[in-house]
């Protein structure tokens, strides 16, 4: 097919001379092999496709949030199907000093510490179409105030005395109730709900979107009320024990406050009530709950659904915890949608296996930018 035609769509973010240059450097890194980089991709780009040309694509600004918005809803949106939003972040290792927010980042595929940059990138995921679509890449960039704030509760963590006696259960004496959905959002809360802003605004009129699908990292109660500002339901990951309870349904007090908090989770002996579907593969059995649930830790009740499975001959058994903040969400969507978010990781390992994630050698600011959201595009 004729890439120049494909990109049309995208002509009014970018000028006809811009739009010229990314064919050629399309084609160049569909045919190329080795390392996608500047120079590799000048090889390769044949006629009109010069080092300098190359250079001068990726010193332009381009406003890449419009041109992933145009080229989606020509080409791959389905304004009937069923959608929702993905977000993760990514970590490119890089070597040298001099690359524009280069930092150390943890790197969950290398499980260590490593050196690099990384980005957060948004994707809408079509469900019936079963992948994801990247529409908004935004390098990790923190402030000396976040570092120095990472540097101070990795101290102090590091400093806790396993010997030290122990605080007295219960509420400090003093002590009043909070409003725990009033939070202090930190700078990534902060960065992510911008872009998640930008991204609804962008979508309005195109196609539904109702919820957004995190990581484990993101299952707490500050992440929750971030995704409810932004108009939005959470769907996350708990951590597997997680202290859950049940809502309390029993006789209440004449006076004084209302008990809310019901039995406790064991999540090895879970009310039968609560099972939704049971399943046997070979020795392993899978059992499946979903319930309303409170958390001390989270404002609003959480629909729960918990995945557990036993190994019928040894008895071994896990479970996981997934939940979302929309009640009426079914327990096959809470699962379904959260087993999608992975779809964004393939975005991930291609960007990185075949365009060039991993090889950039840029270092300044607008041609990094470029060849990250290049890759992803």
């Amino acid at each position: 097919m004729n890439i120049l035609a494909l990109l049309q769509c995208i002509q009014p973010a970018i000028s006809r001379t811009e739009m010229k240059r990314l064919s050629r450097i399309a084609i160049a890194m569909m045919a190329m092999t080795g390392r996608v980089t500047m120079l590799g991709i000048s090889r390769w780009a044949g006629k009109g496709g010069s080092y300098r040309t190359i250079q001068r694509f990726f010193n332009a600004i381009i406003p890449w949030s419009l041109v992933f918005k145009l080229f989606f809803e020509t080409h791959l949106s389905h304004p009937e199907g069923e959608h929702f939003l993905v977000g993760d972040e990514c970590v490119a290792t890089k070597a040298g000093k001099e690359t524009h927010g280069l930092d150390y980042f943890f790197s969950g595929l290398l499980n260590k510490v490593v050196k690099g940059i990384a980005i957060f990138t948004l994707a809408v995921v079509d469900v019936n179409e079963r992948s994801s679509y990247p529409l908004s890449v935004e390098q990790v960039v923190r402030s000396e105030a976040e570092k120095e704030a990472a540097k101070t509760k990795k101290k102090a963590k590091a400093k806790k005395d396993p010997d030290a006696p122990k605080k007295k259960p219960g509420r400090p004496k003093g002590s009043k109730n909070r409003d725990k959905t009033q939070v202090d959002l930190t700078p990534e809360l902060q960065r992510i709900q911008n872009m998640v802003q930008k991204q609804l605004e962008m979508l309005q009129g195109l196609v539904t979107i109702r919820h957004l699908a995190l990581d484990g990292h993101f299952g707490n109660n500050n992440a929750l009320q971030m995704v409810l500002q932004c108009g939005l339901h959470l769907i996350s990951k708990l951590r597997c024990d997680s202290a859950l309870y049940f809502r309390y349904d029993g006789p209440q007090k004449k006076k004084g406050p209302r008990k809310k908090y019901g039995q406790k989770v064991d999540y090895g002996n879970i009310p039968v009530q609560y099972l939704v579907q049971k399943s046997t593969d070979g020795d392993i059995e899978t059992h499946v709950y979903q319930a309303e649930m409170l958390h001390k830790e989270f404002a609003q009740p959480l629909n729960v659904a918990i995945i557990t499975k036993t190994n019928l001959k040894t008895g071994v058994w896990a479970n996981v915890n997934l939940f979302s903040s929309d009640l009426e969400l079914s327990w096959e969507k809470i699962i379904d949608y959260y087993a999608l978010r992975f779809q964004i990781e393939f975005n991930f390992r291609d960007a990185k296996q075949y365009w060039g994630l991993e090889d950039f050698m840029n270092t300044k600011e607008i041609p990094l930018t470029n060849a990250l959201n290049l890759s992803l595009f």
